[in-house]
């Protein structure tokens, strides 16, 4: 039941809520990756049982494409779509102009692939995600796993010529062992606490050897729909340079929502 929620969760579900009012019949849609990304998928999935909805779902990961394929949605390659209508996802933070870091769920690589191949890219977030200046929450970076160590080493001295307040990487494990995408590739988050010039760093990561993309997604994001715990729902339309806010009541029953985990 919605009112057994915690805020967090409150704000995530009326942000995903919200956010389904972008899709419309015969859409082509990419799914996001993410706990956030997940309530939408969940609300979807009622449309497409309670209200008939027609529409083909990339998924952004393997976990993605099956709870899609659990709840109904019909799930096509974006090499089959070929375009899609509207991506939307979560995402780790975001700052005034849209500007986002994503990957925390290690499905950067994909999400970044499927955003840019839509019309417009929504991301919803509850408020805690919004961030003056993007670097807080790590950046991940995907990299290949041959010579892994000698590419995190070459990043770290990169990172002493760019605006950034640390320089410091980790590799991200998987229990004891170094995580996986679905690409088959690592993870490295940089510790960087604050990003000064986030276009150029976006940049220049991607020159270096063995990495393959980084989390920094500029300049993708059309609109975020930023939910509360009590309900209000905010949407900034950077294109439009609007925002609307409104408010989802709860309704006290059953509904797809309360098995999921962050």
């Amino acid at each position: 039941m919605t009112g057994e929620l915690s805020p967090i969760d409150k704000a995530k579900f009326v942000a995903a809520k919200r956010a389904a009012d972008y899709v419309e019949d015969g859409m082509r849609v990419g799914l996001g990756t993410g706990s956030t990304a997940a309530w939408l998928v969940r609300c979807l999935g009622e449309m497409v049982r309670d209200e008939g909805l027609r529409i083909k779902g990339v998924p952004t990961s393997t976990r993605t494409a099956q709870l899609a394929k659990e709840v109904g949605i019909q799930v096509v390659s974006l090499d089959e779509a070929r375009w899609l209508d509207v991506t939307i996802d979560g995402a780790d933070e975001f700052d005034s102009e849209l500007n986002l870091i994503k990957g925390g769920g290690g499905a950067l690589l994909q999400e970044k692939i499927v955003a840019t191949a839509s019309d417009q890219m929504v991301v919803i977030a509850d408020i805690g995600k919004q961030v003056e200046t993007l670097g807080a929450f790590p950046l991940p970076i995907e990299v290949i796993p041959f010579g892994w160590q000698t590419t995190q080493a070459l990043v770290e001295e990169t990172l002493i010529s760019m605006d950034v307040l640390g320089r410091t990487s980790t590799l991200r494990m998987n229990g004891d062992t170094p995580f996986v995408t679905d690409e088959g590739n690592h993870i490295l988050d940089l510790h960087l606490n604050r990003i000064g010039n986030a276009r150029q760093l976006a940049l220049v990561l991607n020159q270096m050897p063995g990495v393959v993309e980084n989390g920094l997604f500029i300049d993708i994001c059309d609109a975020v729909v930023i939910g509360y715990g009590d309900g209000k729902v905010e949407v900034r339309d950077i294109n439009e340079g609007t925002v609307e806010e409104s408010r989802l009541d709860f309704v006290e029953t059953d509904n797809l929502f309360t098995d999921l985990a962050d």
